[in-house]
C-alpha cells in the first residue's frame, strides 16, 4: 500500500500529515484508529490526517494546534513524499 505523507518539523515541533479519503477524517472513530496505524511509520510523532473535497478544500484531523497552523499555510509548502507501508 502506498500513502502520501510529509514529515514536517516546524516551530520546534515534529509532527506527520498524512492524505487520506475525506470520510475518513470526517468519521471520529476512524480517523483516529488511522492515525495509530500510522504512527510506527512516522516514529511516532503526531499524526494529522487531511482529506480533501472534490474542489480541493482540505479538511485535517488531529492536535488542534497543528491543525490551525495546516489551515493557515499552502499544502504546497509541505515536504509531500509516497510512502510504501
Amino acid at each position: 500500500m502506498q500513502i502520501d505523507g510529509a514529515l514536517v518539523r516546524e516551530q520546534g515541533i515534529t509532527f506527520a500529515v498524512v492524505a487520506v479519503k475525506k470520510h475518513v477524517v470526517d468519521n471520529r472513530a476512524q480517523a483516529l484508529s488511522t492515525a495509530r496505524s500510522f504512527a510506527p511509520l512516522f516514529q511516532n510523532v503526531p499524526i494529522v490526517l487531511m482529506g480533501q473535497d472534490s474542489t480541493g478544500r482540505a479538511t485535517f484531523f488531529g492536535r488542534q494546534d497543528i491543525v490551525r497552523f495546516l489551515s493557515r499555510i499552502s499544502l504546497n509548502r509541505l515536504p509531500w513524499k509516497r510512502y510504501t507501508v
